[in-house]
């Protein structure tokens, strides 16, 4: 099973979020089982265009609007091939320190927590994994990025998606 992870697009209503993403990434996209998004999609068209492309699972972020933040939750649990994955927005994160997302990640009893918020990509690998895809618009000081996420038989396998001039690479990890 393949999913693809997003964040924080922060598409403002009357923008679409297919003209700002590279290509590249609207194909890993399409072809994705799953498209999880961690929250800021900021206008419903985000969300609406995010649905059309495929499986949406989604949570709602703090800059979301209220129709929004009406119909999304604001965390989630799915499980894929017998995985339990957790979609939260915003965690309690540190620039040091991971143990909030942790102590989330297992009050909600899943192997893979999945937050936005940050708008870089961060993986933190313990007893849990911990993912933040970072942002494919509004990156900040880090490079546009997705997580693209192949789970097989319990193995957890994932890319981060760095975009640069509408090209996507990827960054490799696996977690059994």
């Amino acid at each position: 099973m393949k999913l693809i992870i997003l964040s924080d697009t922060h598409i403002k209503k009357g923008q679409s979020l297919l003209a700002r993403l590279p290509d590249d990434l609207i194909s890993i996209i399409k072809s994705s089982d799953i498209i999880i998004h961690a929250g800021d999609f900021e206008s419903l068209e985000c969300y609406n265009e995010l649905r059309y492309l495929g499986k949406l699972v989604a949570v709602h972020g703090d800059t979301d609007v209220p129709e929004l933040i009406r119909l999304l939750p604001e965390r989630k649990v799915i499980v894929v091939e017998g995985v339990k994955i957790g979609i939260i927005h915003k965690g309690q994160l540190t620039s040091e320190h991971t143990d909030g997302l942790r102590y989330l990640a297992k009050e909600m009893g899943v192997d893979v927590l999945i937050f936005g918020h940050f708008h870089h990509p961060i993986v933190q690998k313990t007893d849990v994994l911990l993912l933040s895809p970072g942002s494919a618009t509004v990156p900040g000081i880090a490079e546009p990025s997705a997580v693209e996420l192949e789970i097989i038989k319990n193995t957890v396998k994932g890319k981060i998606i760095r975009c640069k001039d509408n090209v996507c690479t990827y960054f490799e990890y696996e977690k059994p």
